[in-house]
């Protein structure tokens, strides 16, 4: 180990960086200037992880970067940033760089180029994300990363405060960090979250459903508390406040609605749609509830409400329509068929009403949702959860019809009897599936115009 710029350079360190980047660095090099493997790759390979990209960092002006190299893009010139093309494979080359004061909490008034590494490493957010490599100076390590990584710890740069000031962002992304790494954030850095929670509001729906995204599909998910503690859902997601503070005092509930969320989350796979679902299939709760005389909370129609309430909140944060779409109807039917002992013609009904696209989905949302209750008649709850899904399954392989889609006739054979289209001919065909959803044999050519004609 060796000083070097009031920091600490690690020779015995080694990082691989794939030949092209490595050929960038040296190309940036031999015409005179600095460059390093800077930011989130150079902490994913200390940490053993294949980087899912190389960021390099360079004394060389947007100008120069752009003379050394035949293929380039301006891809963030404002911000000192541009895309070398090499051989097949893109890389982003940023300038050192200052930022100026920061207004609202978003963007710097300013950013001025820097030769310092140390300066630019300064500005960073988080000590883990500040580390620079390259083969001939080893690892910069200006703030402590590396032992915040050996001993597990999210710890801003500098001064907390200073930190969330310039990019409000960081306090959701520095929850994030520590709910993908399995990390504990520092007390200060914590403190300084509480404080500065309320500046989130400034922050873009998209930025900030970015950041919830990557939160909940992470080992973690359950680390959503954190962002509870220190009022930072309050400011983007009030709703899910209400259900940390609405109790289930019934049976089948052991934890308030909020904490059965958070226990539902890790009992699904880290699927974006599922993760989302979730989070949201009890968000209706506090809405509809009500109690006994003896203190038993009930939430009659919370199914419903959820998914209305879910659809409000994802448009809120900028969600396509195709997950919105996805997810409100996992959110309404997440409790259709509870307690009903299923046969195959329940299951053909169920598939026809949920649609066969959502349907499989709502096994693993209904096993999480067992999973994060009480114990309470669970083992009989998994035991009639996995009927139905063996009888869903016999129904796909036995390629039993369950919507119009896959009915014998269509629209067009029933007009050729001298029907007319119109709103009759829906009635028909919807009466003929209804036939079919009772006995699937009856899903021939010649069976169903007999009965069509009979209609």
């Amino acid at each position: 180990m060796m000083s070097w710029h009031g920091g600490q350079m690690r020779q015995n360190i080694r990082i691989k960086i794939p030949p092209r980047g490595q050929a960038i660095i040296d190309a940036i090099t031999n015409a005179g200037f600095e460059a390093y493997a800077v930011g989130g790759c150079v902490r994913d390979s200390l940490l053993g992880r294949e980087p899912e990209d190389w960021d390099l960092t360079t004394s060389a002006t947007p100008k120069q970067v752009k003379a050394i190299f035949p293929r380039t893009i301006d891809t963030g010139l404002q911000h000192g940033t541009v895309t070398v093309m090499f051989e097949g494979e893109s890389f982003e080359v940023t300038t050192y760089r200052v930022d100026g004061k920061y207004e609202d909490s978003r963007h710097p008034s300013e950013i001025r180029f820097t030769p310092s590494l140390e300066e630019d490493l300064r500005r960073r957010d988080l000590t883990i994300n500040a580390m620079a490599y390259n083969d001939g100076r080893g690892l910069v390590d200006l703030f402590g990363g590396l032992a915040d990584l050996e001993e597990g710890v999210i710890r801003c740069v500098g001064d907390p405060e200073e930190r969330f000031r310039e990019d409000a962002l960081r306090m959701l992304r520095a929850i994030r960090f520590s709910a993908q790494l399995g990390y504990v954030i520092e007390q200060e850095t914590l403190e300084a979250i509480r404080r500065q929670a309320h500046t989130l509001d400034r922050i873009s729906a998209e930025r900030i459903q970015a950041e919830l995204v990557k939160l909940l599909v992470s080992p973690h998910p359950e680390y959503l508390r954190t962002a509870y503690d220190t009022g930072v859902t309050k400011v983007f997601m009030p709703e899910f406040d209400r259900c940390m503070e609405t109790p289930q005092r019934h049976p089948h509930h052991c934890y308030s609605v909020g904490e059965h969320i958070l226990h539902s989350l890790g009992h699904v796979e880290a699927c974006r749609v599922l993760r989302l679902t979730m989070l949201l299939h009890d968000i209706g709760k506090p809405a509809v509830l009500s109690r006994d005389e003896d203190g038993t909370t009930h939430f009659h129609g919370h199914a419903s409400v959820s998914s209305d309430m879910a659809g409000s909140i994802l448009r809120r944060l900028k969600f396509d329509n195709d997950t919105i779409g996805k997810v409100c109807r996992l959110v309404l039917f997440h409790d259709y068929g509870n307690g009903v002992e299923a046969d195959m013609r329940i299951v053909r009904r169920a598939m026809n009403k949920i649609g066969e696209e959502a349907f499989p989905g709502i096994f693993a949302v209904k096993r999480a949702d067992i999973l994060a209750q009480s114990d309470y008649l669970r083992q009989e709850k998994l035991a009639n959860l996995e009927l139905w899904q063996q009888l869903y399954e016999k129904i796909r392989a036995r390629n039993q019809c369950v919507s119009l889609r896959d009915l014998a006739v269509k629209g067009s054979d029933l007009i050729e009897m001298g029907r007319k289209p119109g709103r009759e001919l829906g009635r028909t065909l919807q009466k003929l599936l209804e036939l079919v959803l009772e006995d699937p044999e009856c899903n021939t050519r010649e069976r169903l115009l007999e009965e069509a004609r009979r209609l």
